[in-house]
């Protein structure tokens, strides 16, 4: 991992284990995911929000005044806006998506749950992710929630991430493997 990441990684757990044990006090971890899943919406869609948590042309005020605004509009809990208020005035919005991770992690494991990122050559069918759950679930024990993305470029087959293990059944995969063989041989 490089430097800046792990700083923001390091910087952003603090802030996601405070927000997330005043949530837990409050019975209110529902609202928190809800917050994240707009957040993560919001931060995807928008290019000037990734900007402006980003750029350090923008003063903390600024920032500040940008991120409680967005909250308040987003109707997002008084935990969460309190705490992109705070990150905002220690500068530290650019650890935001590092933070909603981190926070869903979090929630996750306090439902007992494990997350498994899975990027996939076509959408899968509802079936195919219920089968795939089912049997990384029979694997792991945990329930697994499955964080679905597409890659066309796989050609055909599967990449699964769960935790640190990773099991890459992709086609471009077994294309790079035969080339690199065949490098070797000759």
């Amino acid at each position: 991992m490089s430097e800046p990441a792990s700083i923001s990684s390091g910087i952003a757990q603090r802030y996601a284990t405070a927000v997330f044990d005043l949530a837990k006090e409050g019975k209110a971890l529902k609202a928190l995911e809800a917050d994240i899943a707009a957040l993560e919406a919001a931060m995807k869609d928008s290019a000037d929000l990734r900007a402006m948590m980003n750029s350090p042309v923008y003063s903390r005020a600024d920032q500040g005044k940008a991120i409680t605004a967005l909250a308040k509009k987003m109707d997002l809990s008084p935990t969460t806006t309190g705490a992109l208020g705070l990150m905002a005035q220690n500068r530290r919005l650019f650890a935001v998506p590092a933070f909603l991770a981190a926070l869903r992690q979090m929630i996750a494991e306090e439902k007992g749950e494990i997350s498994a990122e899975v990027v996939s050559a076509t959408v899968l069918s509802k079936a195919q992710a219920d089968a795939l759950a089912a049997t990384i679930k029979d694997r792991v024990g945990k329930k697994v929630k499955l964080n679905v993305s597409v890659d066309e470029d796989l050609i055909g087959g599967l990449i699964v991430k769960v935790g640190s293990k990773m099991i890459d059944t992709s086609i471009r995969s077994k294309l790079a493997a035969l080339q690199n063989s065949m490098k070797e041989v000759g």
